[in-house]
């Protein structure tokens, strides 16, 4: 076999790792100048800067085994704290009843729990959106303060229009009830909770990816960055060769497998001949959310003890806020200074995606000022990282357009997809890695469904009382 893997982020690289376990070459092909896709962790004046939150926490043993083989004594253990600022106050994430009454007060906390009666009495009947989905759980009020202005920052588009998958997939198990009742000791034990820690590579998430870059090289595999895929030629049901693109210009690279972490989107077009009009038409329906990063910075030893804060303000932009040196100590290289990463997220080519990176990074420092967490002049300085088709979106119709797809790919003997992005899933990290042991299975004779890696599993950071985890 020889065999072209698509992208090299997790679902990319953990393919190469195994492949190169067994002995059989492989090539990389990656459009970005560093590894890890999402996962990465760029350097600015020593800064280390994670794109996302990435806490290293499965309840699949082989991941697990994984990211501790890679990573030896560099992989650190993490306290976990993450919260919701709303109107200068931070709640608990999950809502827990004694905060979210004394932070609300007793007033707003009434309201709150009527219209979580008027909820329950009157249940919307179909769950079809993630409004419904959150409204039936929380009542309206505690919906519009916690959930809508946030979610609508990070997708762009109304709650009303994201399916209630979405909800069902990150946020299972999460009511006011379960809420209420432990926070005053009388909630189910078996309940569902969040870790209260995680693992963390020292240097950021993208070491995991960087020392797997490495060591699939030593081994022979070819990684080849700044390499776009541009062109899948095909003939019938087999995929016959790649046209990537790099500095001296387009080349040709025949293989008998291929495995892509791509956006579908982007495959789909990348067919030559194309595909019939309808799962074209049905890829370019597919929708993407994009995201920037602006790093700044803070002249203080201590701005927030959270690894990130979820912003629900609607009067700013910034939808998260990640605290690198509450993941790791070792990101920030400058005593008494905090490196903030300030997320942004938006569509490619709209109002803020068109800023350049001085109009961005002076949003972040006024919208950090009007949060209260840093004050003027405490933001010395910064950067800014932007990432195309980041999230797959979970709109209205998507699910038709994605059926199409899946069902013209299937024709394909010598193609899978893996990933986030090459499953239009919302997947975390390690369903991705587990994604792709299961491609390489696959190509050993193995006949597993990968469009299967998550449906029915729980939530990354929940575990049941007494749970055996990895």
């Amino acid at each position: 076999m020889k065999i072209a893997i698509l992208g090299a982020g997790p679902a990319g690289l953990t393919a190469a790792k195994l492949l190169t376990d067994l002995g059989q070459p492989c090539e990389v092909f990656e459009r970005d100048r560093q590894v890890g896709g999402l996962a990465k962790t760029p350097v600015y004046k020593g800064y280390r800067v994670d794109i996302g939150g990435h806490r290293f926490f499965t309840k699949i043993p082989w991941v697990n085994a994984f990211w501790k083989e890679i990573l030896g004594e560099d992989f650190l253990e993490v306290p976990r704290l993450s919260r919701i600022y709303y109107d200068g106050r931070f709640y608990h994430y999950p809502l827990r009843g004694w905060d979210t009454l004394k932070n609300l007060g007793i007033e707003r906390s009434l309201l709150s729990l009527l219209s979580y009666l008027k909820a329950q009495a009157f249940p919307r009947p179909n769950e079809e959106t993630l409004e419904d989905y959150i409204v039936n759980r929380f009542g309206y009020r505690l919906y519009r303060t916690f959930f809508k202005s946030y979610t609508e920052k990070v997708w762009g588009i109304p709650c009303r229009e994201i399916r209630s998958e979405w909800a069902a997939q990150r946020i299972r198990g999460l009511s006011f009830v379960s809420a209420a009742l432990n926070s005053i000791g009388l909630g189910n034990k078996q309940l569902k909770t969040l870790i209260d820690e995680f693992n963390y590579p020292r240097l950021g998430a993208g070491m995991l990816w960087e020392r797997v870059q490495q060591l699939v090289q030593s081994r022979g595999a070819h990684v080849h960055l700044a390499t776009p895929a541009i062109r899948l030629l095909r003939d019938g049901s087999r995929i016959v060769e790649v046209e990537v693109g790099t500095h001296l210009g387009r080349r040709t690279v025949m293989a008998t497998h291929f495995l892509s972490s791509l956006p579908l989107r982007n495959l789909i077009h990348m067919l030559d001949p194309p595909a019939p009009l309808p799962v074209r038409q049905a890829a370019q329906r597919l929708r993407y959310r994009d995201f920037i990063t602006v790093n700044l910075v803070i002249r203080r030893e201590v701005v927030f003890p959270d690894n990130w804060i979820y912003i629900h303000n609607p009067g700013t932009k910034v939808a998260r806020i990640q605290n690198y040196k509450n993941w790791s100590s070792h990101m920030v290289p400058e005593p008494g200074t905090t490196s903030l990463g300030l997320e942004f997220f938006c569509f490619e080519g709209d109002e803020l995606w068109s800023r350049s990176d001085a109009e961005l990074i002076e949003l972040a420092k006024k919208e950090l000022r009007i949060l209260k967490l840093a004050g003027h002049g405490e933001a010395a300085e910064g950067c800014v990282f932007r990432e195309t088709q980041a999230y797959p979106m979970y709109n209205l119709g998507f699910r038709e357009d994605l059926a199409m797809i899946r069902g013209y790919l299937s024709q394909f003997q010598n193609l899978q997809t893996m990933g986030r992005n090459g499953l239009h899933r919302y997947n975390n990290q390690d369903h991705s890695m587990f994604c792709a042991r299961l491609a390489v299975d696959n190509l050993l004779g193995a006949s597993h469904n990968l469009w299967d890696v998550n449906v029915d599993d729980e939530y990354l950071e929940e575990v049941r009382a007494g749970e055996a985890t990895a």
